[in-house]
């Protein structure tokens, strides 16, 4: 069983007592994954300010990840992760500061200005490579997208998408959804197309009724790229949906602490509720079974 951050705090103190004799024999181990990197006093690890949690977020921050574009309200899905996260560390919200970092920046290699970090990065070998990553806190579902006023638009079951014509963007995890999970329960063949690109073409032109793409992208597509588009709904994650996780600067002293805050909020069921609060029922994207 994992064990949770607040434990840290006694491990600490202990912990403390073996760096100062180590240091004296040189032999103090300073590795990112240790334990060892938390300090005697809750909230206070090792930080880019000292005492405070420095937190970074795109600029600007879209919903439902970040509600208006500010994070420091705590409302949308990851800025109410990233203060719980927070509270898991030891960190009250007024010891939480937020800073801005463009995506591509965050995930380069270099030093970093901030503490963690929560832009909807997906967990890839990759990354790895440049950043460091805790557990995943949330896993892609499918969802689907329609224009406003379509049949498919008012679809609440797939029983009722039977006669859809979907359309689906070759080689993706969506493509997989609907030959896998969908395609027996479907009357017609879903049109594959190249690129994103050529797949929303194809439904503001009215060649397909709907799409399926995963729940980030449709929000994305919604919100920036059709004026009558709706989400019709989402599927339960499977598990080849992306796995976003919280990014930290390469070998952060940080990421055993934030992995084990992660776990411990997805153990206790708090990932789980917030999700179906800002994932799910505020932005009324309900469950197609």
């Amino acid at each position: 069983m994992r064990r949770s951050v607040r434990s840290f705090s006694a491990l600490a103190l202990a912990t403390s007592v073996a760096l100062f004799l180590g240091a004296c024999s040189g032999s103090a181990d300073t590795s990112s994954e240790s334990a060892t990197s938390v300090t005697t006093q809750s909230g206070a690890l090792e930080t880019v300010t000292p005492g405070k949690l420095t937190i970074a977020t795109g600029e600007p921050a879209y919903s439902p990840w970040v509600i208006d574009n500010a994070p420091e309200s705590g409302e949308g899905f990851e800025a109410a992760v990233a203060y719980a996260v927070a509270e898991e560390l030891g960190y009250s919200r007024e010891n939480v500061q937020w800073t801005r970092a463009t995506f591509d920046s965050s995930i380069a290699p270099g030093a970093k200005d901030w503490d963690i970090n929560l832009q909807q990065f997906s967990i890839t070998d990759e990354r790895k490579a440049a950043v460091d990553f805790s557990s995943p806190y949330y896993t892609t579902s499918q969802a689907i997208v329609a224009v406003e006023g379509s049949a498919a638009a008012s679809a609440k079951s797939i029983a009722e998408l039977k006669d859809v014509q979907f359309g689906v963007q070759a080689g993706t995890t969506s493509q997989q959804f609907i030959t896998n999970t969908l395609g027996d329960q479907l009357s017609k063949q879903a049109s594959i197309y190249n690129n994103s690109d050529d797949t929303l073409a194809a439904l503001q032109n009215g060649q397909v009724d709907a799409i399926v793409v995963d729940l980030p992208t449709a929000f994305y597509m919604t919100g920036a790229q059709i004026d009558n588009g709706v989400i019709v709904g989402q599927f339960e994650a499977t598990s080849n949906g992306d796995d976003f996780g919280i990014v930290l600067p390469k070998g952060s002293k940080l990421t055993a602490a934030v992995t084990a805050a992660v776990d411990s909020l997805r153990d206790k069921g708090t990932l789980s509720k917030l999700q179906s609060k800002w994932l799910s029922d505020t932005v009324a994207v309900p469950l197609i079974k």
